[in-house]
């Protein structure tokens, strides 16, 4: 089924979009449609803005952190030591 068959398309109208590599997308938008402040780049996924001498910063991607690491951020060395000392007497008394 073509365009045609299927009537007069909404009107557009382009937009483009900055991000910080300096990657520039062009997205089109139905005239009458609400313009998002930013956009995904298409090229390397960064947040793109609509200023291209402001683009938004880059994502600050946090590095994977293991259970471990979660667990000493909530526990300090002498409640390790505690909860260490408690295992190890439960597991003696068995």
């Amino acid at each position: 089924m073509g365009e045609a068959e299927r009537g007069d398309a909404a009107p557009r109208v382009r937009v483009s979009f900055w991000c910080a590599k300096g990657h520039e997308s062009r997205p089109s938008f139905a005239t009458d449609a609400a313009i998002p402040d930013s956009w995904d780049c298409p090229r390397c996924g960064w947040p793109a803005g609509r200023d291209e001498a402001a683009p938004p910063s880059p994502p600050k991607v946090e590095p994977y952190k293991t259970h471990l690491a979660y667990v000493k951020e909530r526990r300090s060395d002498a409640d390790g030591e505690a909860i260490l000392g408690e295992a190890l007497a439960r597991l003696r008394d068995r």
